[in-house]
């Protein structure tokens, strides 16, 4: 029987990418506080945050600078807008910090309040810049499946995953979709990662070539793609990617939304696999989660085509009420503070190691296929067969089955499409507590694996 509180949110809430069938039943898990790497339900249970989140809260939960930096803006000017020429003190020192944190060459920082604007701004201006530099077929964009980059109409059709496209009348046209850079799913018997690299290039070429190199304005990639199922691309691969795309003068935006501000050991994830973007989009660890905020970075041959055409149509035609919200602003200013002022971004390098190792060594346990990671990110495959692959029935919703599992054990972590598991703790977890949370994760491992033989599942028939 459900709680009060969980039966009052089955009645009032829509849960995003949640079964609403299923969730009548279940009801959800109401957490009421956070501190550090740790949240607490309303009956007090603890548990280890292996998600950050939905992969954001880097500087962990309960951060009292966070607070009191959103409090004081609360408390000076809780809103004002950028639009008509406006501003104010916070927005201003975030775009300037930005720039200068910038991997790429950067002119401008236009503010948003996701990663799902972000992107959705960026499908814009490629379609702007053309227009204003006289190329109006070029628009088309190439996304990669597996790849997710937001929900709005343009964002989720760039996106590579079937249930943001079922019935959802999605993509629209103009928005196309490469193969997914996962060696371990992707690669022929023998291929090495390099030669894998060499022919996702080579197929990426022909691409280009049967729509019309003049009709392509874009390429996005996730450094490492999330929501796919943590999949680190092979060696090689955005070099390979970059010499095609310049080839054929197809622009590189990198969406940072997850990989930006130290999930990899660095500041961007471009820097840690080699990208060389054009622009980049960020939003999620900017302000630790703690409030929505999310940008993209200008390079000077944009900004100089959206002057070009604020000359022409009298105003650049963009922007919503919140983004740049000087609340936001604050926050993000404090938190780009402490990660600095605390090496968060060097003390995720540092353990990084650690992490990985812990998470390498769930590759032996008998229901995991891949377990794989760069940084502090990770997932592990869950297979039925481990010599040919074979994956379970996916009504057997057999990740979704270990996830919960983890859950009572103390751990959240994350089941994605395809029986994968994701794993991105807070960067402020403690070497202990990266080893509290694989012992759990491995543990529900033991359990889905007796719950498999219970119910006697098997590997779906090859193919």
């Amino acid at each position: 029987m459900l709680s009060n509180i969980a039966a009052r949110d089955v009645e009032t809430l829509i849960h995003p990418y949640t079964n609403l069938a299923t969730f009548r039943d279940t009801g959800p898990l109401v957490l009421e506080r956070g501190h550090g790497v740790w949240v607490y339900d309303t009956d007090g249970r603890p548990y280890l945050e292996g998600m950050a989140g939905l992969w954001c809260t880097a500087l962990g939960y309960g951060n009292e600078e966070l607070v009191e930096a959103a409090a004081e803006q609360m408390g000076r000017l809780p809103f004002a807008h950028l639009f008509s020429g406006r501003s104010h003190d916070p927005a201003i020192e975030l775009a300037e910090t930005l720039k200068e944190l910038m991997p790429v060459p950067t002119s401008k920082i236009f503010f948003t309040s996701s990663g799902s604007e972000a992107n959705d701004a960026q499908v814009k201006l490629l379609w702007y810049m053309n227009n204003a530099l006289g190329r109006p077929r070029k628009k088309k964009i190439i996304a990669r499946k597996k790849g997710y980059h937001g929900v709005t109409v343009a964002t989720a059709s760039l996106t590579g995953l079937p249930a943001n496209h079922a019935d959802w009348d999605l993509p629209i046209d103009g928005f196309l979709h490469a193969a997914c850079p996962h060696h371990y799913r992707g690669a022929e018997p023998g291929e090495s990662e390099e030669a894998f690299s060499q022919r996702l290039a080579a197929e990426l070429e022909a691409q280009i070539l049967a729509e019309d190199p003049d009709t392509v304005a874009a390429f996005f990639a996730e450094p490492v793609m999330g929501a796919g199922g943590a999949i680190v691309p092979p060696a090689g691969y955005f070099a390979a990617i970059q010499a095609v795309l310049d080839r054929y003068d197809v622009r590189l935006v990198a969406d940072e939304v997850i990989c930006g501000f130290g999930r990899l050991g660095t500041w961007f994830g471009s820097e840690a696999l080699g990208m060389r973007p054009d622009t980049l989009s960020f939003a999620k660890a900017l302000t630790s989660g703690y409030l929505p905020l999310g940008g993209i970075s200008i390079d000077e041959p944009l900004y100089r085509a959206m002057l070009d055409e604020s000359v022409k149509l009298g105003g650049f035609g963009h922007g919503t009420t919140y983004s740049g919200h000087p609340v936001a602003c604050a926050v993000a200013n404090r938190a780009l503070h402490i990660y600095r002022r605390d090496r968060i971004v060097e003390r995720a390098a540092e353990r990084a190691p650690h992490f990985q190792a812990a998470l390498a060594r769930l590759a032996d346990h008998p229901l995991v296929g891949e377990a794989r990671g760069l940084g502090m990110i990770g997932g592990i495959e869950i297979v039925a067969d481990k010599p040919s692959k074979r994956q379970f029935e996916p009504k057997a919703a057999v990740a979704a089955r270990c996830v919960a599992f983890a859950q009572d054990e103390g751990l959240i972590v994350r089941f994605l499409a395809g029986d994968r598991i994701a794993v991105c703790p807070p960067l402020v977890i403690e070497p202990d507590e990266i080893d509290t949370l694989f012992e759990r994760l491995a543990r529900a491992l033991d359990r889905t694996a007796a719950w498999i033989a219970q119910e006697r599942l098997e590997a779906m028939p090859a193919t």
